[in-house]
């Protein structure tokens, strides 16, 4: 019987970083989704295929191996047997990601990949549509939210830590078109769940919502 956590929330919204925190001090094993959406993006590029090419695109994404090895230091996420953790960040592939992502049977793929990565563990996954498409009976529901412009300074400063070269103004047009993007898709939208629990993290501490959603968790348990 596995205990599921789903926390989804618009990018920059804190949702990688609380997630790893809470799967460190709570010993959940925690399931990136976004990054198997970015191996799919990342193929994508290494295979010279056209944003257009729909039907490439899927059979890119029905037929690549994706794996996911968990440690304290950070999930190391293998494609086709190499680990692209580093390579699944970088500016080309954030630029395709949300487009690719939107294809419906990408979609199916990625969520029929999430799920097996998932069945029988305790778990703490993050995304945009855990709680009400992956997961609509996940055990806690969390719907993680914050301003437009602090959600692109976060991930300026992310970027800059890890040399990813995007300017702030490229970053938060980027993130506004994903918003938008992620609201309208036509599988997996973001959205909130009815009985999502909604945590806005504009004017909070990493460590405060860490602290705030532990707690919520351990009453549920």
């Amino acid at each position: 019987m596995s205990f599921i956590v789903g926390i989804d929330g618009p990018a920059g919204s804190g949702k990688g970083t609380v997630t790893k925190k809470i799967s460190n001090v709570l010993g959940l094993i925690n399931i990136d989704t976004g990054s198997t959406y970015r191996c799919v993006a990342l193929e994508v590029l290494n295979q010279g295929v056209e944003i257009i090419d729909k039907e490439k695109i899927i059979e890119i994404a029905k037929n690549i191996k994706i794996d996911i090895e968990h440690n304290q230091e950070g999930d190391r996420v293998f494609l086709n047997g190499i680990d692209v953790s580093k390579e699944i960040r970088s500016k080309e592939v954030t630029q395709i990601v949300s487009p690719i992502s939107s294809i419906k049977e990408v979609r199916i793929a990625m969520v029929e990949l999430q799920r097996k990565l998932a069945d029988g563990k305790d778990i703490i996954m993050e995304g945009r549509d855990i709680c009400t498409y992956v997961f609509p009976n996940a055990d806690v529901k969390i719907y993680l939210d914050a301003s437009l412009e602090e959600r692109a300074t976060r991930r300026f400063k992310e970027c800059q830590e890890k040399g990813i070269p995007m300017t702030y103004d490229e970053i938060i047009e980027n993130i506004a078109k994903r918003d938008e993007n992620d609201k309208h898709k036509e599988i997996g939208s973001l959205m909130v769940a009815e009985d999502s629990i909604v945590v806005d993290t504009t004017n909070l501490s990493i460590d405060e919502v860490v602290n705030k959603i532990i707690e919520i968790i351990k009453e549920k348990k």
